[in-house]
């Protein structure tokens, strides 16, 4: 099992490269950011976190292919490899339902499945041979070249998805992987993975070989009820994105959490925060003690084939950002990674 990660780009830069050298020291596998307007660019943070580090990947988990042209991802893809020495790697999907409707777009009107398959191989054309002619629905190039080249012979690129089957069947046919995000039962990951495999073997691919993410809010420390209390701030936002069959697969009722989902499409975050019950927050998150969070992926994540998890670290400073609540007592995110190296990956060898 191997750990990465998930950094939302929203502090001080000088914190969040100075948390990248501390997981890269560590040993985690990758550091990924969501390539989204809501936060600072990744791009640029990893670009410069690239030359402080010797170890640990870099890439968007996930990089919006409605919002960001996927030659400009493949580009940006290899010039991060060749900064890096070799340690990029991408997910891409079709973005973030709640930013596209901000640009004024219905996601249900842009095709999304189709639009991800046109654009995976058009960054896989790019990444693999620097030209690119396709004439698709979504995406035309004619002999579009670039001298951005990648230094791994191949970089990984997977696909980020939450609905499925049909996303989940693409990931395994298609891609290195897929990074299933905010999912944290076992019949959410058999589901997922049951359609991964069946992408994978229809392709004549071995599943077990593809990257199989776990993305998770994620929030741990010595004191468990205070760990909870920090992932139950972010519950409510990360859950507001949620399709209905994936909230029933992680055992939580849609209209329970329609109330949080109005108050925070409404702007109320703190109100959305108070209607997010603590059994809600402990089933859709990765919190508590480290022994807590051994056992839940233990039990609920890993026997279903997963074999990445990937960690949206929740600490005070995330959640004073995002939701102007001040904790005190949350373990800050360099004390988490080094629970995590210490105390969490040992159990999953």
């Amino acid at each position: 099992m191997r750990f990465s990660y998930a950094l939302l780009p929203d502090y001080p830069l000088d914190e969040s490269l100075a948390a990248i050298r501390v997981a890269d020291e560590l040993g985690f596998h990758a550091c990924y950011a969501a390539d989204e307007t809501w936060h600072k660019d990744l791009w640029q943070l990893f670009a410069v976190a690239a030359g402080q580090t010797s170890r640990i990947r870099f890439g968007p988990s996930v990089s919006p292919v409605t919002l960001r042209e996927p030659s400009l991802i493949a580009q940006s893809l290899a010039t991060l490899d060749e900064l890096s020495g070799g340690r990029a790697e991408g997910v891409l999907s079709s973005g973030n339902f709640g930013l596209l409707a901000q640009y004024g777009m219905d996601w249900r009107r842009t095709r999304p499945l189709s639009r991800v398959k046109e654009a995976l191989h058009a960054v896989r054309a790019l990444l693999d041979d620097g030209v690119v002619t396709f004439d698709g629905e979504f995406y035309t190039y004619d002999g579009l070249f670039t001298f951005a080249r990648p230094v791994q012979r191949r970089v990984p690129v997977m696909l980020g998805a939450m609905r499925g089957p049909k996303s989940f069947e693409a990931a395994g046919a298609l891609a290195d992987g897929c990074h299933h995000a905010l999912s944290y039962t076992r019949e959410a990951y058999d589901y997922a993975v049951r359609h991964i495999r069946a992408g994978a073997e229809r392709a004549g691919k071995d599943w077990r070989t593809l990257d199989i993410g776990a993305w998770v809010v994620f929030a741990t420390g010595p004191d468990s009820a205070t760990a909870k209390e920090a992932a139950r701030s972010m519950v409510g936002i990360y859950a507001s994105s949620m399709p209905a069959e994936q909230l029933r697969r992680n055992g939580v009722d849609p209209a329970e959490l329609q109330p949080v989902i109005d108050a925070i499409a409404a702007g109320d975050l703190a109100r959305g925060i108070e209607l997010t019950s603590p059994e809600v927050a402990d089933r859709l998150s990765v919190s508590g003690t480290p022994a807590e969070c051994v056992a839940k992926i233990r039990e609920e994540i890993a026997p279903a084939g997963v074999n990445h998890m990937i960690c949206a670290i929740t600490d005070r400073g995330l959640v004073k950002a995002f939701t102007g609540r001040d904790l005190d007592g949350v373990a800050d995110v360099a004390t988490q990674l080094r629970l995590v190296h210490d105390e969490i990956m040992p159990a999953f060898g």
